[in-house]
């Protein structure tokens, strides 16, 4: 168990397992989770550049020469391996559709802290713009597509155990959001375990 205490924010929290962060493509799950991380003193992946090293190319390629079924089976044996892959304490940001496929969601939800960053149409459309890095949002309108994406998946999203609204904001006012609800989450977990042990 790792725990980590830090005066400046206040905030103490334990970890016995990864931490997942979920989202569409521009929420911040790279940002946020990297500097998470670092605020924790624990490792930090991205499992679409884990991917890519993996297949010894780009997303975008995967996708256009293999197509999205291909890409997800790499995507769930990558993940499989992150969540096996010492030190098992660290910090995960996901591609936008790792959360969506049935047995992924399955295995983060079980093994993991899973972390929901959720984000308005209009702050997704103004920071995914200008990159060529999403595949979904090649050659066609990107409001429609994280529109309809937002309908399709908020719901799944909504299975992860913590959500934390992000907007437009400096990234450490995320960080601390987070923070406190990981704190919130562990205070939660650790009364409804003590109630279950004087039940017992």
């Amino acid at each position: 168990m790792i725990e980590y205490q830090n005066m400046r924010v206040k905030k103490q929290i334990q970890l016995d397992k990864p931490i997942v962060m979920v989202g569409l493509m521009g929420a911040g799950k790279t940002s946020v989770g990297r500097a998470l991380a670092r605020c924790l003193g624990i490792p930090f992946v991205d499992s679409d550049k884990e991917i890519e090293k993996a297949a010894g190319c780009s997303v975008v390629d995967i996708f256009a020469m293999y197509g999205e079924k291909e890409f997800r089976r790499v995507e769930e044996k990558v993940i499989e391996r992150l969540l096996e892959t010492p030190p098992l304490v660290k910090v995960i940001s996901t591609g936008e559709g790792a959360f969506i496929t049935d047995s992924v969601r399955e295995m983060v939800l079980k093994n993991t802290l899973t972390i929901w960053l959720k984000a308005g149409l209009e702050l997704l459309v103004k920071r995914t713009n200008f990159r060529h890095t999403r595949p979904q949002l090649l050659n066609t309108d990107s409001r429609q597509i994280l529109a309809q994406l937002i309908k399709e998946r908020y719901d799944v999203y909504a299975l992860a155990d913590i959500m934390v609204e992000t907007r437009d904001e400096n990234i450490h006012k995320t960080l601390n959001k987070v923070l406190d609800a990981i704190e919130r989450y562990n205070i939660t977990k650790q009364g409804e375990q003590n109630n279950e042990n004087q039940n017992n």
